[in-house]
């Protein structure tokens, strides 16, 4: 079996660097310098384009940004689909919109090739220990087949049901995510404003019930910091939290709470840096009520 791995950006780099310990790889990238530059530093091959697969190639892996590109490489420019061989499997590890996902899996089913999502959670850390947690959605037979792959980058992988579910769970986790970190930074800013250094609050709220992925992780390494830097940028995650109310509105639910977080995610973009980095959402917060969040 030969992989394919196609998007080397922030994760798709040390998910291809940790694949490629385990089996043999193949490299793509639109940066055509970049993916040569990786292919000779973990001593494998790069392709220049995909106009031709090797014959050797029997499964891709794609972690680029947004399902338009998957549906560009997969049907419509690249037509990958197209060029794989009867028994093939596609792993895609973007963040895709369910719907994109589902149809693309019949597709795929309708040539004989296996088709899964598995967008993954944990930023550029957990992709370079290979401890991303990942969501999958496929059948059981096809997550089988897959797990060689995934374990590679995995520290726990969560099947949660057909295709698209698992580009589901990732929209909602993400979701839930930034309300977290738009919930603590109303919370710093009230604690700031009565006179409780931020440092101080978030070593409460880490000792206490507030806690989470957010306050944990997030807000000491990148917000107190002021370095704003995750690697997870801001319109990835507002893609996300498009695709998160696109299933809770299609499914007629009431959200106020998280609608209220997208709301304010969205406006954040007006604050945020160059790149802008998903936890300058406090930025939203430290403009509107005049006082800095940070350390």
């Amino acid at each position: 079996m030969t992989i394919l791995f196609i998007g080397l950006g922030a994760m798709g780099e040390p998910m291809a660097r940790n694949i490629a310990r385990t089996a043999d790889v193949l490299l793509y990238d639109v940066n055509a310098e970049a993916a040569t530059r990786l292919a000779e530093d973990i001593g494998v091959s790069a392709l220049d384009t995909l106009d031709v697969l090797p014959d050797s190639v029997d499964t891709v892996v794609l972690m680029v940004p947004n399902s338009r590109i998957v549906e560009s490489l997969l049907v419509e420019d690249a037509k990958l689909l197209n060029k794989l061989p009867a028994g093939s499997l596609i792993i895609d590890m973007s963040s895709s919109e369910p719907g994109s996902t589902a149809e693309l899996a019949k597709r795929a089913s309708s040539r004989s090739v296996a088709y899964i999502d598995a967008p993954v959670s944990g930023g550029v850390a957990k992709a370079k220990t290979g401890e991303l947690a990942v969501m999958v959605g496929a059948t059981p037979e096809s997550l089988q087949r897959a797990r060689p792959i995934l374990d590679a980058v995995a520290g726990s992988v969560h099947h949660v049901g057909g295709p698209g579910a698992g580009d589901a769970a990732k929209a909602l986790n993400n979701l839930l995510s930034a309300t977290n970190i738009a919930a603590a930074a109303e919370i710093l800013t009230a604690a700031t404003r009565f006179g409780i250094a931020p440092e101080a609050m978030l070593g409460v709220i880490n000792a206490s019930t507030g806690r989470s992925q957010a306050t944990e992780v997030k807000y000491p390494a990148f917000v107190l910091s002021g370095s704003f830097a995750s690697g997870f940028g801001m319109d990835l995650m507002l893609k996300d939290l498009a695709i998160a109310k696109s299933l809770t509105s299609g499914a007629g639910l009431d959200t106020p709470v998280t609608d209220a977080a997208g709301t304010i995610a969205n406006a954040s973009r007006e604050y945020a840096g160059t790149p802008p980095d998903h936890t300058e959402i406090v930025r939203y917060y430290e403009n509107a009520n005049d006082v800095l969040v940070r350390a």
